[in-house]
């Protein structure tokens, strides 16, 4: 009796000595492979017109351009887009580097003889020394080409792909370039005899900057789209999904608190608007930029 038991007890141990080796040797190819730390974002470079500009233009002219109401430099009643952006990435100061100016082009020299964008980025790339793949490039311009000048989308597309292309010889391997807005359904704009023509200037523009982003994308390299046409167009057609009252007047005309106005003056958004726009931004570079960088 004692015998056999002790036989028992001898084909259990083995029996479970047997499984836990079984488990310890298939235990690697069972956990789920450790993910790749995320790479934030450590430095953030803005070129665009007046949409992203904090400030240059209001320098340069003494602080003339813009003049109050007009917030601290911003074509806007309060910060822009762009500064939303920085601050949901956690961006100090010293981390961002803004290249807009008020009135810029997509080409080298915009309204008032200001710097465009590819000015601005050739500027950038004589006085940058080496790009950190880390680092976010902002670009956003097009609209004046429209608006103040005669550039056609082809032009303008042109000048686009020539300063993201500069960026990316220099080892840019993050951007986050918008499309354009409706032009013909500003405040501005809207009712005007030009009001159609500019509409088709911002599709045909907004066609051809797709088509440019797709050809661009390759391994190791994270370029995403800010749909600004849409975000308008959905605020436009359903103002309560944003919070808007008001998506048709410039506040700065009409009224004294815009907190709910789409529009601050003809042309551009409140900053509660750019609170919109840089929130979308953010949601844009994390899933199609920080996210997609990780996982290569």
């Amino acid at each position: 009796m004692r015998l056999s038991f002790l036989r028992s007890r001898r084909v259990i141990l083995f029996v479970a000595a047997f499984c836990l080796s079984a488990i310890a040797f298939t235990l690697p190819a069972m956990l789920p492979e450790p993910q790749q730390l995320v790479q934030p974002i450590d430095r953030l470079y803005v070129f665009g017109d007046s949409l992203s500009d904090v400030g240059n233009v209001f320098r340069a002219t003494g602080g003339a351009v813009p003049a109050p109401p007009y917030f601290q430099g911003r074509h806007s009643n309060g910060k822009v887009w762009v500064e939303e952006l920085a601050a949901k990435l956690n961006l100090s100061g010293d981390q961002v580097k803004n290249f807009a100016w008020g009135g810029a082009t997509t080409g080298e020299v915009g309204m008032n003889q200001v710097p465009g964008v590819l000015a601005q980025v050739e500027t950038f790339l004589k006085n940058q020394p080496q790009i950190q793949p880390q680092s976010l490039f902002v670009v956003w311009a097009g609209s004046n080409d429209y608006l103040f000048s005669t550039e056609t989308p082809n032009a303008s597309i042109q000048n686009l792909t020539q300063s993201l292309q500069l960026l990316l010889d220099q080892g840019a391997k993050r951007l986050l370039v918008a499309n354009l807005p409706d032009l013909g359904n500003l405040p501005a704009t809207r009712g005007k005899q030009n009001a159609q023509s500019l509409t088709e200037f911002a599709i045909a523009y907004n066609q051809a900057l797709k088509t440019t982003i797709e050809k661009f994308r390759k391994p190791g390299l994270a370029i995403a789209e800010l749909d600004v046409f849409g975000i308008y167009r959905t605020a436009i057609n359903d103002p309560n999904r944003y919070g808007f009252t008001n998506v048709t007047n410039a506040c700065l005309e009409t009224a004294t608190n815009c907190d709910r106005f789409l529009f601050w003056d003809g042309i551009h958004p409140t900053t509660t608007a750019h609170k919109v726009l840089g929130d979308f931004a953010f949601k844009q570079v994390r899933s199609e930029i920080i996210d997609r960088t990780s996982r290569t």
